[in-house]
């Protein structure tokens, strides 16, 4: 016969692993916000009004918590706080991209989580030049009142490598 303590035990597990599970899809859900909004800044292969931009990388930065660390690598650079990040989200350095992160191993701890996400992204430059880029970011994430956000996000550029024509129709 099973005991209260045992019972007792066995709900406490259930109840960390589903807690860990709806972290796991809340983080999923952050980081597709987060591809959504950046990506957002163009359409049609420019980039969007700056007023828009402006509430876009404003939007983008508030995924982050309010001393978070986004770090581009040497190529994009490091913002620190939201206002850099949103300053830093404001000035792009592309006009398309399309953010697709992959293959997600996320690994939560109570209010905190890390995550590794490998990233293919089409992008053009504002001189024109096509690129495909490949990498991996790796995430930290804190649990707040309001629910996941990042923490940090480092990317780690694998290759960066011209896309041929390019894109020449983008209609989104």
């Amino acid at each position: 016969m099973t005991t209260i303590d045992e019972l007792t035990a066995r709900v406490e597990a259930l109840t960390a692993r589903v807690d860990a599970a709806e972290a796991v899809l809340a983080i999923q859900g952050l980081k597709a916000h987060y591809a959504e909004v950046v990506d957002a800044r163009f359409v049609r292969g420019r980039p969007v009004a700056d007023a828009h931009m402006a509430e876009l990388a404003a939007e983008a930065a508030s995924l982050f918590v309010e001393d978070g660390v986004w770090d581009g690598g040497p190529g994009l650079g490091v913002a620190r706080g939201r206002a850099a990040i949103a300053a830093r989200l404001a000035a792009p350095t592309l006009t398309f991209s399309r953010h697709l992160f992959v293959t997600p191993r996320i690994e939560v701890d109570g209010a905190t989580a890390t995550a590794r996400w490998e990233l293919l992204s089409p992008c053009t430059r504002v001189d024109g030049t096509s690129l495909w880029v490949s990498g991996w970011e790796d995430d930290t994430y804190v649990r707040t009142g309001g629910g996941w956000l990042h923490a940090s996000m480092a990317f780690t550029t694998v290759f960066a490598s011209p896309a041929g024509a390019g894109w020449p129709k983008i209609l989104a």
